[in-house]
């Protein structure tokens, strides 16, 4: 019988990956449209900020993003007293942190999505009337289905894996930031190994079943694109 700790710490993970993944789609999309078709000569300032998550170590971020949203700060202070809020040890605030750690995660493979098309197939939508709107939900999205199948379970996945800067900002609090990753590394302190490789062996086929999941869609979509 699986315990009702083991079950909730998979719950929450799960809870943190969904919720990211949705916030980040509707954040992403527009984002990586801007940047692969602005002409604004510092957008690679922008594109330089999406992507020092994956180069910072997230111990690091976790600590900067701990030191704004704690309430001795003006940020959390702003948050706390204005709107009642506390990311500091939250879910709320992991959930923030997740945001920023996988926003490369979701915006690289939508961007290389866009990049992708040809250019022509955008103006001529433009040219037969169409708003950039339309344009973009209706012919632009509909021609990178694999980039975005690819950005939604890269993100999911990781937000799964995800520890150094849940770790900092969430700390281990049960039912509310411990995560499975963070579990385990607590289960281990703990020398509890039997605990530490039930989660382990859950988010292995967690990440094993995403990434099947991808390169099986993505090889249904070139067989039937090029049949």
């Amino acid at each position: 019988m699986l315990d009702q700790e083991f079950i909730y710490t998979l719950f929450l993970t799960g809870k943190l990956a969904l919720v990211t993944t949705l916030i980040l789609i509707i954040i992403g999309i527009p984002v990586a449209y801007w940047l692969t078709y602005s002409r604004f000569k510092l957008k690679f300032v922008l594109e330089t900020l999406i992507c020092m998550p994956m180069v910072l170590p997230p111990t690091v971020m976790g600590y900067y993003l701990l030191v704004a949203f704690s309430p001795e700060n003006a940020f959390g202070k702003y948050l706390q007293e204005c709107f009642d809020v506390r990311l500091a040890f939250s879910f709320n605030g992991i959930v923030v942190s997740s945001i920023i750690a996988n926003l490369p995660f979701m915006i690289q493979p939508l961007q290389n999505g866009f990049s992708a098309l040809p250019d022509e197939l955008r103006q001529a939508s433009y040219t037969m009337g169409k708003s950039k709107l339309v344009t973009l939900f209706r012919v632009l999205i509909p021609n990178i289905k694999t980039s975005v199948i690819t950005a939604i379970a890269l993100t999911f996945a990781h937000c799964i894996g995800e520890f150094g800067i849940v770790i900092m900002v969430g700390g281990s609090i049960p039912k509310e930031t411990r995560i499975a990753s963070v579990a385990i590394y607590d289960q281990v302190q703990a020398l509890n190994f039997e605990a530490a490789n039930k989660y382990a062996f859950v988010l292995f086929i967690l990440s094993f079943l995403i990434l099947l999941l991808i390169y099986s869609i993505n090889r249904k979509i070139n067989f039937t694109t090029f049949r």
